[in-house]
C-alpha cells in the first residue's frame, strides 16, 4: 500500500477509478484510518462519487464496527441520489447488522421496494450473528415463501446458528441437512462446510466425519473445519482426534493445498495434545514460509507451543514478533511464564500490558494473580485484586478462584475462607482450591467437612478434589479415612487415581509408620517406575529412621532418578541420624562422583513492597548488623525456657555439615528476625522457603512464638506451619 499511495500521489490527474482503487485498497488491507481518510480525501477532491466508493466506505465502517460514520454514508448515498441501488442497500444492511444495529438493517430491509437473494443472506446472516435465532427463522421462511430458493450461502449461515445449540437448534440442523440433500447442495463445499461443522460443534463427530469422507471435493476451509472440529469439545483432547488432525494435515499437503492460518492455529493444537514439539518446530518452519508468524492467532498458538515444551525464550520470540498484540496474546505469554516458574516475569509483562493502555480480561487477571499466588507476594496480590475489583472483573468465579489462592499461599487462611465465602457461583475449582488450602494449612477437619458439604450441594468431585482430600488425611495422621476416600474414589466415582494419588496414599501410610505396608502399595499400584512414589517413602524412612527399608527405598529411587539430589540428601541424612557417619561419607562421595550438588535452602520474607532473601548464614542484606543482633538477643531468650540446639543438617553448607553456628543462622531464622525488626507487633511474620524446614527451625519457631509473643507463618514445599504461643498448627505430625 505505500507504493500504491507513492504511484496514486505521483498521478497528475486522478478519477473516481483511482480514488476507489486507494480506498478499497486500504480497507482489503486492513488499515481502516487510511482508508477513510482517503474517502473524505475522495469527496473534497471530486464532485462525484459513485456506487462503489461507497461500498468501500461502508466496509471500512463495517470493519472498524463505526457505526456513527456508517450513518452519515448512509445519508451521503440518500442525497446523492444512489438510495435506490440494492448494490449499496446490501452493503448498507452488512453494515448495519456487522455494527450491533440488527434492527436498522430490518428498517431499511422492510422498506426498500428493490431486494435481491443478497440482501436475504445479509439480514440472515445479521440475525445470526445477533443470536436473534427466532427473528433468523422467520426471515427464513419468509425467504422461502416468497418463491426464493434457498441458497448455499443463506443455509451456510442458518447452519451455523444452529451449531450454537439454542434450544431446537439440534432438531433444526437436522430438518435443514434433509432440505440440503433434497435441493441437491449436499456436494456444495459451503453447505458441506457448514453441516460439517455444526455436527463437530454439537459434539456428533462421527456426522462430521462421514460429511467429510462422502465430499468428491474437499478445499481448504473443509479440510480447516473438519481439523477444528478435532478440538471443538470443552473435554481434553484425545491422542487419537490430535493424530487424525495431524493425518488430515498430511493430506492436505500432499495435496498441494496452502493451508491458511486457520489450519495453522488447529494443528498446533494437535502438536501441543500430543506434545509433540519436534513436530510442532516443523510446523513453525512451514508458518515462516507461509509468513503468516504475525497473525495474532498464530503466535498465540505458537506461544502456548513453546510454554508447554519449557522453552520460554522462544515463547517471548513469537510473543514480540506478534504486531497487533490482543489480551489472548498478552494473556498466553503470562500464562506461559507462570507455567514455567517465571513469576517475577509474569508480573512484569503484566505491568507492561497496563502501560501499553491494553485492558486485561478475567482470564488475565487469573494468570497474574497465580503469579503472585506462587511467590506468596500477598501485597502485589491485594493490588491485583483492587485493580480487578475497580474494572469489575473481581467477580468473575475464575478471579474469585485465583484470589483464593493468593491469600491461601501468603498463609491467610482466614482470607482465603472469606473470599470462598462471598463468591457467589462456586464451581470444581473453587471447592478444591478451598479444601486443598485448608490441607496445607494443617487444617485437615476443616477440609474434610467442606468436602461433604461440596457433595451435599451436587457437585460432583474430580481428582484435584481427592487429591486435596487425601493430602488432608495424610497431613492430620488420618490413615482410616484416608484410606477410605482413596477406595471411594474408584469405587464411587469411577475414577482411575494417578501417581499423586497414589503418592499421597504412600505419604498417609509412610508417617504413620506404616513403612512395609507403604512399600508393598508401591509394588502394586501400577507405578512402582515413577521416583516420586519412592522418594514418599524414603521422607517417611527418615522420619522413623529406619534404615534398613530406606536403604533399599533409596537404591531404586536413585537408580530411577539418578541426578537427582534430594534422594542422595534424604538418604544422607537417614544415615546420620542413626549416627551410621561413614555411610553418610559414602553417600557424600557419591554425590561429589557424580557431579550432584543440593539446592541451597533460600528464605524470603515481603515487607512493604521489597522481596528480601536469605540462605543460611547470609550477611549480604543491608541490616545485617541488626538482624544478626536481634536472632543472637531471641535465641539467648529461648535458651532459658530450655531450649538445646540439636544437630541438624538438613540445610547446612556443604563445608561445615555440624556445625551449630551455621543451624543457629539457617535462612528462615534471619528472615524471621528481620520481620521481628520491620513488622509492627499486631502483624504476623510470614516466611517462605523453598525447602522443608528442618526440625531444629521448627522448633525454634515454637519457642520463638512464645518468647516474642509474635505469631510466625512458615510456608515450605510441603505445607505451612502456624506458630501461635509456642505450638504449631501440625501438631508435630509434620
Amino acid at each position: 500500500m505505500d507504493m500504491a499511495q507513492v504511484l496514486f500521489d505521483r498521478m497528475p490527474k486522478r478519477d473516481i477509478v483511482s480514488w476507489n482503487s486507494l480506498v478499497s485498497g486500504y480497507s482489503h488491507m486492513g488499515f481502516y484510518v487510511k482508508g477513510m481518510n482517503a474517502f473524505k480525501e475522495a469527496r473534497i477532491a471530486c464532485t462525484r462519487l459513485d456506487k462503489f466508493t461507497y461500498a468501500s466506505a461502508l466496509n471500512v465502517c463495517t470493519r472498524m464496527g463505526d457505526l456513527k460514520f456508517g450513518k452519515l454514508i448512509h445519508g451521503l448515498i440518500i442525497v446523492s441520489g444512489f438510495g435506490l441501488q440494492v448494490f449499496l442497500t446490501n452493503s448498507l444492511i452488512d453494515m448495519y447488522s456487522k455494527c450491533g444495529s440488527v434492527d436498522q438493517a430490518r428498517f431499511l430491509f422492510d422498506n426498500t421496494d428493490k431486494l435481491d437473494e443478497v440482501s436475504w443472506n445479509s439480514l440472515i446472516a445479521g440475525y445470526v450473528r445477533a443470536g436473534l435465532n427466532k427473528e433468523m427463522l422467520r426471515v427464513l421462511v419468509q425467504m422461502h415463501q416468497t418463491g426464493l430458493q434457498l441458497n448455499s450461502y443463506a443455509l451456510g449461515s442458518v447452519l451455523k446458528a444452529c451449531s450454537s445449540s439454542f434450544d431446537g437448534s439440534i432438531e433444526l440442523g437436522e430438518m435443514l441437512h434433509c432440505c440440503v440433500v433434497k435441493l441437491g447442495l449436499d456436494t456444495d463445499v459451503v453447505v458441506a462446510t457448514a453441516l460439517l461443522d455444526m455436527y463437530a460443534r454439537i459434539g456428533d463427530l462421527n456426522s462430521a466425519i462421514l460429511i467429510f469422507s462422502f465430499m468428491p471435493r474437499r478445499n481448504v476451509v473443509m479440510f480447516n473445519a473438519m481439523i477444528a472440529g478435532f478440538f471443538r469439545s470443552e473435554a481434553e483432547i484425545s491422542n487419537e482426534f490430535a493424530e487424525e488432525a495431524l493425518n488430515l494435515f498430511s493430506e492436505m499437503r500432499k495435496r498441494g493445498m496452502e493451508p491458511s492460518k486457520f489450519t495453522f492455529s488447529s494443528i498446533l493444537k494437535a502438536c501441543n495434545a500430543l506434545k509433540a514439539f519436534d513436530y510442532g518446530t516443523q510446523i513453525h518452519a512451514q508458518i515462516f514460509k507461509n509468513c503468516l508468524q504475525f497473525d495474532e492467532f498464530i503466535g498465540t498458538a505458537l506461544i502456548d507451543l513453546y510454554s508447554m515444551s519449557g522453552t520460554v525464550e522462544e515463547a517471548l520470540k513469537c510473543f514480540h514478533s506478534i504486531p497487533k498484540l490482543d489480551v489472548v496474546s498478552w494473556t498466553s505469554m503470562i500464562g506461559a511464564c507462570v507455567n514455567n516458574g517465571q513469576f517475577e516475569h509474569a508480573l512484569d509483562l503484566f505491568n507492561e500490558l497496563l502501560a501499553s493502555g491494553g485492558k486485561p480480561d478475567e482470564f488475565t487477571i487469573s494468570s497474574v494473580l497465580s503469579a503472585s499466588a506462587n511467590l506468596a507476594a500477598a501485597r502485589s496480590g491485594e493490588q491485583i485484586q483492587g485493580y480487578a475489583m475497580k474494572t469489575g472483573i473481581g467477580q468473575f468465579t475464575v478471579v474469585r478462584n485465583s484470589q483464593i489462592c493468593v491469600y491461601a499461599k501468603s498463609g491467610d487462611i482466614d482470607a482465603a475462607s472469606l473470599t470462598f465465602n462471598e463468591t457467589e457461583n462456586r464451581d470444581i475449582v473453587s471447592w478444591s482450591v478451598m479444601i486443598s488450602s485448608h490441607a496445607q494449612h494443617g487444617c485437615a477437619k476443616e477440609a474434610l467437612n467442606l468436602f461433604e458439604v461440596m457433595k451435599g450441594s451436587g457437585i460432583a468431585p474430580n481428582h484435584i478434589t481427592f487429591l486435596a482430600v487425601l493430602t488432608a488425611c495424610s497431613h492430620s495422621g488420618r490413615v482410616g479415612e484416608g484410606l477410605w476416600y482413596f477406595e471411594s474414589m474408584k469405587r464411587d466415582y469411577g475414577m482411575d487415581p494417578n501417581v499423586k494419588h497414589c503418592a499421597c496414599i504412600v505419604d498417609l501410610l509412610g508417617r504413620a509408620g506404616k513403612l512395609a505396608e507403604a512399600e508393598n502399595f508401591i509394588l502394586n499400584s501400577g507405578f512402582k517406575d515413577d521416583p516420586v512414589m519412592w522418594r514418599a517413602l524414603l521422607g517417611a524412612c527418615c522420619l522413623h529412621r529406619d534404615t534398613v527399608i530406606g536403604t533399599r527405598v533409596a537404591e531404586q529411587v536413585i537408580e530411577l532418578e539418578p541426578q537427582a539430589a534430594a534422594s542422595y540428601v534424604l538418604l544422607y541424612n537417614l544415615y546420620l541420624d542413626v549416627g551410621l557417619q561413614s555411610a553418610a561419607m559414602k553417600v557424600r562421595e557419591l554425590m561429589k562422583s557424580r557431579g550432584i550438588k543440593k539446592e541451597p535452602g533460600l528464605s524470603w520474607i515481603e515487607i512493604g513492597t521489597i522481596v528480601h532473601s536469605f540462605v543460611a548464614g547470609d550477611r549480604s542484606h543491608p541490616k545485617c548488623q541488626i538482624i544478626y543482633a536481634k536472632l543472637e538477643e531471641m535465641l539467648e531468650k529461648i535458651k532459658k525456657l530450655g531450649y538445646v540446639n540439636p544437630i541438624s543438617v538438613l540445610d547446612t553448607s556443604e563445608k561445615d555439615l555440624k556445625d551449630n553456628l551455621v543451624v543457629n543462622y539457617h535462612s528462615e531464622k534471619l528472615a524471621v528476625a528481620l520481620g521481628m525488626i520491620s513488622l509492627p507487633k499486631p502483624a504476623p511474620i510470614r516466611v517462605m522457603k523453598n525447602l522443608r524446614v528442618c526440625q531444629d527451625c521448627h522448633i525454634t519457631m515454637k519457642f520463638f512464638s512464645k518468647t516474642e509473643d509474635r505469631e510466625i507463618i512458615l510456608r515450605d514445599p510441603i505445607r505451612f506451619h502456624h506458630f501461635r504461643e509456642g505450638s504449631c498448627s501440625c501438631g508435630d505430625y509434620w
